[in-house]
């Protein structure tokens, strides 16, 4: 029997290329928001000249919560000093420090480690993110507290992640498929949810949005190797859902649906 940090390695060792080269994780509008409300929140006297070339104060330190693939971590570097990735899976990280190299992104380091036991002093980090990670978290609470920790007061946090469904039915239908196509899934938390666990961590809400994130089937599941007996389950499921499941996620012919990404732009207390 595994754990489930076995289970999440086992998932995304072989994975790293196939999520560095993802579509869906490699844009989308969340992460063009994520990196104005960074480079907004950079004081202006560390503003390079002239002003559309970001930079950032050596000073500056910026940790990024199971960063995957990277992607989150290379579109914040240029706004910091100091950029730790940090992941579970030791094949994500050999490939964000190949592909943060490659990029001439000096500033990102890697380390190794579980969101819910941060191997940092209190008052690390000027800013803490995530993207796309937090579904994986056993004890979400604790790591919120500890983002909270880490950061300096007045610190920000960013926080991006798949939203689960207020509708208690197609909740439970996505859920049911996400643990079928990849058994390292957890929970995806409502925006209810989350604003919930991350006010009780101490954190002050600034900003929150959400968008559409369309997966296009054949890829989602591909791109976690997803055995064909549970994607035949998967799409027996999706055509025996009842009508509000299918057109809350505007499931197609071809199994491609639709879910919500969620950001919150937080604050820890000064």
């Amino acid at each position: 029997m595994r754990t489930h940090e076995q289970t999440v390695q086992s998932q995304f060792d072989p994975r790293a290329q196939a999520y560095l080269t993802s579509a869906v994780h490699a844009a989308g509008p969340d992460l063009e928001r994520a990196k104005v409300l960074i480079s907004q929140a950079v004081p202006p006297s560390a503003r390079a000249v002239p002003a559309a070339a970001p930079a950032a104060p050596a000073s500056a330190q910026a940790l990024d919560i199971g960063c995957g693939a990277g992607h989150l971590s290379f579109a914040l570097a240029p706004y910091v000093g100091r950029m730790i990735a940090f992941d579970p899976s030791p094949s994500m990280l050999a490939a964000v420090s190949q592909a943060a190299a490659a990029r001439g992104l000096s500033q990102i380091e890697t380390q190794q480690g579980n969101a819910e036991s941060l191997p940092f002093a209190d008052s690390s980090f000027q800013w803490v993110c995530t993207r796309y990670s937090a579904h994986h978290w056993t004890r979400l609470e604790e790591a919120a507290r500890e983002i909270a920790r880490v950061l300096i007061p007045g610190g920000h946090a960013l926080i991006i992640d798949t939203l689960g469904q207020d509708d208690p039915l197609v909740d439970t239908f996505m859920q049911s498929i996400e643990l079928l196509r990849d058994p390292s899934h957890v929970r995806n938390r409502s925006r209810a949810q989350w604003r919930s666990l991350l006010q009780s961590a101490g954190l002050i809400e600034l900003e929150c949005a959400e968008w559409p994130t369309r997966l296009e089937f054949a890829t989602w599941t591909e791109r976690m190797r997803t055995p064909a007996d549970r994607v035949a389950v998967i799409r027996s499921l999706q055509e025996d859902a009842p009508q509000e499941v299918r057109q809350a996620l505007q499931i197609a012919a071809d199994g491609s649906f639709t879910i919500r990404t969620g950001l919150f732009w937080l604050r820890k207390s000064a």
